[in-house]
């Protein structure tokens, strides 16, 4: 996108547009590998495979299952996000090799998306229910998260509303640390931190709920 008609683009916060959105893909990409994985993988897993019906026939108990169900949704998007940073990394377009720091933010935000995504899964009624998910909360997340545009642009509102997703955190902690600034991603790791840790109860709780029943 920086390339084509991105090249037209004026630079943004001092930099060319192709930079600008580099650390938004590396970030958006590990938001959607922990979402598919625990939205879709999750209800086939669960519905269709019968897979968790068999993995508590075993000692595993429910809490063990959702666990997993959690850390392989944020391993996903560490593995994600390593291989599209190795990329943009190739193009030349990471200036700090701080960015590896960015790795454990990026853990840490794939389990917001995998117990946001969990808690879906818990609560829909069928696997064809997803698309509202997606329709209604994934794509204006991923519109307005400051990937494509700084959303100083933006009504406030917008920019306000965005604060408090976790993809804005995300990709502003990708931005900062690629361009080696530690100052907004020590803030936006320590949101992030917070945010996982208040989700997971909900989701233990929901996930339980569907799966007893």
């Amino acid at each position: 996108m920086g390339f084509g008609l991105g090249a037209f683009v004026p630079d943004i916060h001092g930099q060319t547009y192709i930079k600008f959105i580099a650390p938004g893909i590396i970030a958006s990409s590990s938001m959607f590998a922990a979402v598919y994985e625990c939205t879709y993988g999750t209800y086939v897993r669960m519905t269709f495979q019968k897979t968790f019906d068999a993995i508590l026939a075993t000692p595993v108990n429910l809490d063990d299952l959702i666990v997993g169900e959690l850390l392989w949704g944020a391993t996903k998007s560490v593995i994600f996000g390593i291989t599209i940073t190795v990329v943009v990394a190739l193009f030349g377009l990471i200036d700090s090799l701080v960015i590896v720091l960015a790795i454990p933010v990026i853990f840490i935000c794939g389990l917001i998306f995998s117990e946001i995504s969990m808690i879906v899964t818990a609560m829909v009624p069928g696997i064809d229910s997803f698309s509202y998910f997606y329709t209604l909360f994934m794509t204006p997340l991923f519109l307005f998260s400051g990937i494509f545009f700084p959303l100083d642009t933006m009504p406030h509102l917008v920019s306000d509303m965005a604060f408090f997703t976790p993809l804005y955190q995300l990709v502003n902690v990708c931005r900062a640390l690629s361009s080696g600034t530690l100052s907004y991603a020590i803030t936006g790791t320590l949101w992030c931190i917070v945010v996982a840790i208040m989700l997971a109860p909900l989701t233990f709780k929901i996930m339980k709920k569907r799966l007893i029943v």
